[in-house]
C-alpha cells in the first residue's frame, strides 16, 4: 500500500509541466533558506535599488525567488500552480520559461524606473525619510511574473470564468485582469498600501501583454517547443 501511495505522489509531482514544477521547487527552497537565515537571504538575494549599498547585480533575478512570509509565497505559488501549468501546456515549456523571466524582469524594470523618478524625475524633491525608504527597503517576490502569467492566461482564454474565494464573485478572465490592473494602477499612483510594489505588478502585466501580443501577431504563440 505504501509503495502505491508513493508512486501516486510521484506521478502527481512529475505530472506537472517541467518549468512550472521547477519554479515551484526553487521558490519553496529559497523560502525555506529564508526561514533559516532571513537576514542573510534578504540582504544577499532581495532586490535593492541600484543606488543602495546593498545592491548586487544578481538581485535583479534572485529577488523573484524570494518571499516575505508564508501567505506571500502561498498565494504566488498557488497562482503559479493554477494558471502557470495551463499556460505552459498551451504555449510550450521553453516559451513559458522565457515568458516568466521577461515578465519578472519587466516588473523590476518598471518598479526601479518609478523609484528613479521619485528620487530624480518628478515633483519638487524627496525628503530624507522617503529617500531612505527607497534606498534601504528590499523588494521580494515572484508577483511581477505571476501577474504576467495572469494576463497571459487571460489573453489565451479571455472568456473562461474565474471565481474568487472571497468575495465569491465570478467573472470572465479578461475582466478580472482589467480590474486587477486598474486596482494596481490606482494604488500605485495614490501611494496606497506602500508595502506592496504595485508598479512591479503593472510591469509584469505590461511586458506579459506585449510579449503575448507579439507572439500572436507573428504566429508563434502555438509553436510547441516542450522539453521531453
Amino acid at each position: 500500500m505504501s509503495q502505491f501511495k508513493d508512486t501516486r505522489m510521484g506521478y502527481w509531482w512529475y505530472g506537472l509541466p517541467i518549468v512550472t514544477r521547477n519554479l515551484l521547487l526553487v521558490n519553496i527552497i529559497m523560502f525555506l533558506f529564508t526561514l533559516v537565515n532571513e537576514q542573510f537571504m534578504i540582504k544577499t538575494f532581495a532586490m535593492f535599488y541600484p543606488g543602495s549599498p546593498f545592491f548586487h547585480p544578481w538581485q535583479i533575478v534572485t529577488h523573484m525567488f524570494m518571499h516575505g512570509g508564508f501567505w506571500h509565497i502561498f498565494f504566488n505559488m498557488y497562482t503559479l500552480f493554477i494558471f502557470g501549468l495551463v499556460l505552459e501546456r498551451a504555449i510550450g515549456s521553453k516559451k513559458f520559461l522565457v515568458f516568466y523571466f521577461i515578465t519578472g524582469l519587466g516588473a523590476v524594470a518598471l518598479h526601479t524606473g518609478v523609484q528613479y523618478l521619485e528620487i530624480h524625475g518628478w515633483g519638487t524633491g524627496i525628503n530624507s525619510d522617503a529617500l531612505a525608504a527607497i534606498i534601504y527597503t528590499p523588494t521580494v517576490g515572484a508577483s511581477g511574473a505571476i501577474y504576467g502569467i495572469l494576463i497571459g492566461y487571460a489573453m489565451m482564454y479571455p472568456d473562461s470564468v474565474l471565481t474568487l474565494i472571497f468575495p465569491p464573485i465570478s467573472l470572465k478572465a479578461k475582466w478580472f485582469v482589467l480590474i486587477f490592473a486598474a486596482i494596481e494602477l490606482l494604488f500605485g499612483v495614490t501611494g496606497s498600501i506602500t508595502s506592496v510594489a504595485h508598479f512591479a505588478h503593472l510591469g509584469g502585466m505590461l511586458f506579459g501583454w506585449l510579449l503575448m501580443l507579439w507572439w500572436k501577431r507573428t504566429g508563434r504563440i502555438y509553436e510547441r517547443d516542450n522539453w521531453i
